[in-house]
């Protein structure tokens, strides 16, 4: 550790730090336009100058400094400040007044640091520079005569998204940041350069001109499109949700957000359920709460409790399915799913169907094999975190099944359940570095689990985990990653065929008489029995609406207080930043209120007496945000036979990023993503 003096304060900070961070540890604001936390250091803007002690006379860019034993550090002195004002001027010189009409007004480190840091006037009175302005895509928009050349954009496209399509072209006034080749970023995390950029180059296409940052009322919640479960803000006026942005967690995003998180926030008041309806003379009409409840409660009335059944949806909360699970308990009925995929799991033990790891832990592993998953479609942000781990060095990467551009490098060494027995057997020369690696660690994707042999291949890779060093007391690296965010709670609450009971495929083509989707649109409703009678319930009309008797209409994850289980077993809380539209109620209210009509009153009353339910079921749900680090004892693995796992390849598991569910499908922002990334005939017919 050095000792360095900042402005008389002494501070302590590790060897190989630079001078700025010296001076944020002893709690000195040092201003900056490029440098990031995040990023590498350029040195381009020179706004952090600082006077050092024992040096030559003249201010130095602390972010490019680094410390020294005993170093005394000014921040403040007339020799600073004069020299942060030229700086100041020098950046504006060709920057547009464009504050009374730029999306980052309110929210800019350049308005801010001219007003701390600069002068009141300059003096240039030369004309400023012109630039034009680059098509990016449908996410980010540009006004490059705004651009003070700091290459944030440049180093996170480069360095933490890993696809490096931003660079600069030509030298000095002529600079200019864009594509080389003009065209739409193609990274899943391009959204996270309107956050970095620090005017406004960069800002959101879709919120273009739409809202001033005071207007705004602010809710921290957590995102459900997909199973990371990153910290978001949401951000609203009046009933609506205007933009979504990311919360700094640094054990799952960091300060990062996947786009289709970020913008499909349009979908949300897109073909919306706002009341009832009711199949009557084979088209659906609009109903009253009552004539919703009566409708289903005739046909309950005459069906046997063994002919129902429920399945929960990708973007349930765990109050609504441990509700319906409670009702259909009551109703006599087993006959439970939240797999619309059909994926395998063993449900006796947790560390079976989570991410043991845990995502901040992928930056401890030293081997990583990929099974059957695409982390680059399935979670950007989780697949960010590798690539931080692979950057490092010392971290070989193996990949069965699809060959994909993951964004970091790695050995394709094969493409179905082969492979795995050629590691088991020793076949395969990855397993010698599995084994020889200290802390190994392996990602099994839905797209090896949804296989009518998912069982097999599930335990076959728990096997393959235990014989290559991945198991011990002190590390546990068996690991599925999800893509629904419903799904782990789901397993945590036993949202799955009880004795007697059905799966999702038994209960279709006939297999129960009336069908309650929570919010299940990810399956093929096409395969429902004809006579099969379906109750929607969901915030969408998509796929299980169309095919509804009765729809009741939900609320989005940001209409709702919910309970939330991300991948690695987080358990986190999303809460209500608008109410939801017309009639939509919260799921649980709806599920209490039909309970209560039916005569099978739920035992709960208001959401702290749900929650308390919800510990009782699973101890796991009164640890929110905690997620202890384990290692695994117990080596015994789930059921299912290595044997018998067959010589299909994995099929890649999500062909479209850009719509996985009900609400990015509503989005234009995201169909419009999905037009212009599309592939082009020849490569689709490839």
């Amino acid at each position: 550790m050095a000792k360095v003096t900042v402005d008389g304060i002494d501070v302590e900070v590790p060897n190989g730090s630079n001078v700025l961070q010296a001076c944020e540890a002893a709690g000195v604001e040092i201003p900056r336009f490029c440098y990031h936390d995040r990023l590498s250091v350029a040195g381009n803007c020179r706004m952090c100058l600082v006077e050092i002690e024992k040096t030559p006379p003249k201010p130095f860019a602390s972010c490019a400094y680094p410390v020294a034993d005993g170093m005394v550090v000014h921040t403040d002195t007339p020799m600073v400040r004069a020299a942060r004002r030229g700086v100041m001027e020098f950046l504006l010189i060709n920057h547009p007044l464009d504050c009374p009409i730029c999306d980052q007004g309110g929210e800019c480190d350049l308005q801010d640091q001219a007003v701390g840091y600069g002068t009141d006037h300059s003096r240039y009175a030369e004309n400023k520079r012109a630039v034009k302005d680059k098509d990016l895509g449908p996410l980010v928009k540009t006004v490059m005569t705004r651009c003070i050349h700091c290459t944030r954009c440049i180093r996170f496209s480069t360095e933490i998204a890993g696809v490096s399509e931003l660079g600069a072209t030509a030298r000095g006034e002529s600079m200019e940041v864009g594509t080389y080749v003009a065209k739409a970023l193609s990274s899943e995390l391009s959204g996270n350069l309107i956050d970095i950029c620090p005017v406004g180059a960069l800002t959101s296409k879709p919120y273009a001109f739409v809202a001033r940052p005071w207007e705004l009322k602010k809710t921290d919640s957590v995102d459900v499109l997909d199973a990371v479960g990153a910290a978001i803000r949401v951000d609203s006026r009046g009933t609506e949700v205007l933009r979504v942005l990311p919360r700094i967690n640094e054990d799952v995003n960091e300060e990062w957000l996947a786009d289709k998180s970020r913008f499909s926030v349009d979908g949300l008041k897109r073909r919306r359920l706002d009341s009832c309806w009711v199949r009557r003379d084979g088209a659906l009409q609009r109903a009253s709460w009552p004539e919703a409840f009566a409708a289903i409660e005739t046909k309950l009335r005459c069906v046997d409790g063994r002919r129902i059944g429920a399945l929960a949806g990708n973007l349930s909360d765990a109050e609504s399915m441990l509700a319906l699970k409670d009702l259909f308990t009551a109703l006599g009925s087993a006959n439970l799913d939240c797999r619309q995929d059909g994926a395998h799991a063993d449900a006796g033990r947790r560390d079976f169907y989570t991410f043991n790891t845990s995502i901040a832990g992928i930056e401890a592993a030293d081997a990583l094999l990929i099974v059957g998953a695409n982390p680059r479609r399935e979670a950007p942000l989780l697949n960010a975190r590798i690539r931080k781990r692979w950057l490092q060095g010392g971290f070989p990467i193996a990949l069965i099944g699809a060959d994909a551009d993951l964004t970091y490098g790695f050995d394709h060494i094969g493409d179905g359940p082969e492979t795995i027995a050629a590691l088991l057997g020793g076949r395969q020369a990855f397993s010698d570095v599995m084994r020889v690696a200290k802390q190994p660690m392996l990602i099994l994707g839905q797209g090896a689990l949804a296989r009518p042999d998912g069982a097999d291949v599930l335990a076959a890779c728990w096997q393959l985990a235990a014989a290559t060093g991945m198991l011990s007391p002190q590390w546990h690296g068996f690991n599925v990653l999800h893509t629904a965010a419903a799904r782990v709670g789901a397993l945590d609450l036993g949202f799955l065929p009880g004795r007697g009971g059905k799966s999702l495929g038994q209960m279709l083509d006939g297999g129960v008489d009336v069908l309650w989707l929570l919010g299940a649109d990810e399956f093929d409703t096409a395969a429902i029995g004809r006579d099969t009678f379906v109750v929607y319930q969901g915030s969408h009309g998509d796929c299980g609406a169309a095919r509804a008797d009765v729809i009741l209409p939900g609320a989005a994850y940001t209409e709702k207080n919910g309970t939330y289980v991300n991948t690695e077993g987080r358990v986190q809380l999303g809460a209500l930043a608008v109410y939801p539209p017309g009639e939509a109620r919260e799921d649980w209210k709806i599920l209490r209120a039909f309970s209560a009509y039916v005569g099978r009153t739920l035992p709960y009353d208001d959401i702290a007496a749900l929650r308390a339910r919800l510990e009782r079921v699973n101890p796991v749900f009164a640890r929110i945000d905690i997620l202890p680090r384990f290692g695994c004892a117990d080596t015994t693995g789930p059921a299912g036979d290595p044997g018998r796992m067959r010589g299909a390849a994995f099929a890649p598991w999500i062909d479209n990023y850009y719509q996985t569910d009900p609400i990015s499908r509503a989005s234009p922002t995201m169909a419009e993503c999905t037009r212009v990334h599309a592939p082009a005939p020849a490569q689709a017919a490839e």
